[in-house]
């Protein structure tokens, strides 16, 4: 049987599991509760009333948090020409043609985020099956296939979280750290599902977000008061 430590016990304890928080109040519980050694990652996670087999009701994008997420991600940038010059000049760290092609093919994957710019995306494409299922494939709509390459690096570096509901039709992402404090969390948080709502498919019947929540890495999960939020 899994032993559960008294800490998470207690933090346990301190949650109504009846009750719908106010983002600012469940905020407070999750910070006020953390007491691990290293900085945990806030989280949000929505449930939405779509049925993501359907093209119609996919919910897929990107967004910049006020506040970025605290986390320092590595850019990897596919093109040719002077655009190598711009990735580099613009602060990605690894940027090149065929070469990073060829080391990609060859198991190397010491980056978070592939940017591409269109030109490359026939060659880029040969990395389908390697990138595809860490989830790193360039794309048009995650604004990771660009000819803007100087801004693309710039909302990466800046905290921009890529969203995509899955087939349990959950949307699941980071929204910063424990250490950001209440008001940058709270922010961040609102942002988020306010965007989320925002990008309600035109496909999507009946009502759409079910329930929200919110919790630290090794926190109890809080669920949140639906009312607070609006789409903007």
């Amino acid at each position: 049987m899994r032993k559960t430590s008294k800490r998470h016990t207690a933090n346990k304890q301190q949650v109504d599991r009846t009750k719908n928080y106010a983002l600012p109040e469940a905020v407070e519980l999750l910070t006020s509760a953390s007491n691990t050694k290293f900085d945990e990652t806030v989280e949000v996670s929505i449930r939405l009333g779509v049925n993501p087999k359907k093209a119609d009701q996919q919910v897929r994008g990107t967004m910049v948090l006020p506040h970025g997420t605290g986390k320092t991600k590595k850019i990897l940038v596919i093109t040719k020409g002077e655009k190598i010059n711009e990735a580099v000049q613009a602060g990605a760290d690894y940027a090149g043609y065929e070469d990073m092609i060829a080391k990609v093919q060859s198991g190397w994957f010491d980056f978070d985020t592939v940017i591409a710019t269109p030109d490359v995306m026939r060659d880029v494409g040969k990395l389908g099956k390697v990138l595809g299922t860490k989830g790193l494939m360039p794309n048009p709509k995650a604004g990771t296939v660009t000819q803007n390459i100087t801004q693309a690096i710039k909302e990466v570096q800046a905290g921009r979280i890529e969203y995509r509901v899955n087939n349990e039709g959950l949307v699941n992402f980071g929204t910063g750290k424990v250490s950001f404090g209440g008001d940058k969390i709270v922010a961040n948080a609102k942002f988020a599902v306010e965007t989320i709502l925002k990008a309600k498919p035109s496909g999507a019947k009946g009502h759409y977000m079910k329930a929200v929540a919110i919790a630290s890495t090794m926190g109890p999960g809080l669920k949140l008061d639906l009312t607070q939020f609006k789409a903007k």
